[in-house]
């Protein structure tokens, strides 16, 4: 009888327990204010009524643009890149209500830009690029409404957009033996990806790898039986200024014995050096090692 009474007495403090645990979270959630409202976000209103109030824009240096044609794809036109503008109609065109690109840094800007085009290969490294090292935004370079070239929506053409921050390329360019970079014939673009890439200096490559010099300079691509080592080691650059020379043939040294000693020469890794008088007759290496970017037939490059 006794053990029975002390069990009634436990399971009513433990009723009591939990009567007095329900009524406090019942108090807390009752004193615990009701969460605001939550505000419409802002809603796509389409280009047609961007144009109402920025006709001029929309005709004159959008809608004839590259640009136009790929924001379709959504179907927001000025909204792909601007956001959503019903606010911002509301607000009687509150810039603080739309994305206003003029009011963002460069690093804003750019992620704006690089939503799309950030899948894109040529964009693929941009965020290791120097140029992105350098804080050079999308918007240094191009413009989706006030581009002076419209293939790229460049503020500038090439070279002169490059040129207004790479001054010594630009002295480069303008020695006696040069790429025809200032002739319109070859583009900064065509060697280096201006959005960055994993080689030195942003350099293209091609598909199998090779330097993108042979591109253009097909007969030095090879492959040859004998590979001449620097040339797929170090590339063209290794004996061959890219911009520009005072030399013949873009070359870093005005002769070519002294270009070619600089690794062969005695104690070196590789071949030795020349055994034969280089004074006067045989000063250029060239003149009997003719296949110098490779041959299929002498070890040596005779031919």
């Amino acid at each position: 009888m006794r053990r029975w009474t002390i069990a009634v007495s436990e399971v009513a403090a433990l009723l009591l327990s939990l009567a007095l645990l329900s009524a406090t979270a019942q108090t807390a959630q009752q004193s615990k204010p009701a969460p605001a409202p939550v505000k419409d976000a802002a809603q796509f209103v389409g280009s047609d009524t961007c144009k109402t109030c920025h006709e001029d824009l929309y005709k004159q240096s959008f809608e004839r643009t590259p640009h136009f044609k790929t924001t379709l794809n959504d179907g927001h036109g000025c909204e792909s890149c601007h956001g959503p503008g019903s606010e911002h109609v509301a607000g009687g065109g509150d810039v603080s209500k739309i994305v206003n690109f003029k009011k963002l840094s460069r690093e804003e800007s750019s992620a704006h830009c690089l939503s799309c085009h950030a899948e894109k290969h040529e964009q693929a490294h941009f965020a290791e690029s120097s140029h992105a090292g350098s804080e050079v935004g999308c918007l240094d370079c191009h413009s989706p409404h006030h581009a002076k070239e419209p293939q790229h929506l460049l503020v500038q053409s090439q070279p002169q957009l490059c040129y207004g921050c790479h001054t010594a390329a630009k002295a480069d360019f303008g020695k006696p033996f040069h790429h025809r970079v200032n002739e319109g014939l070859v583009q900064c673009s065509d060697c280096h990806n201006v959005h960055g890439t994993t080689r030195l200096r942003q350099v293209r490559e091609l598909p199998n790898g090779d330097f993108v010099c042979s591109k253009c300079h097909a007969d030095k691509r090879g492959p040859f039986v004998y590979e001449h080592v620097p040339v797929k080691t170090e590339g063209c650059t290794s004996c061959h200024t890219p911009h520009g020379s005072t030399n013949p043939r873009l070359l870093r040294v005005s002769q070519v014995n002294l270009l070619c000693l600089q690794c062969h020469t005695f104690p070196t890794q590789g071949p030795s050096g020349p055994v034969h008088n280089q004074s006067q007759k045989y000063q250029a290496c060239t003149m009997c090692h003719v296949a110098i970017h490779g041959s299929n037939s002498s070890n040596v490059f005779f031919k």
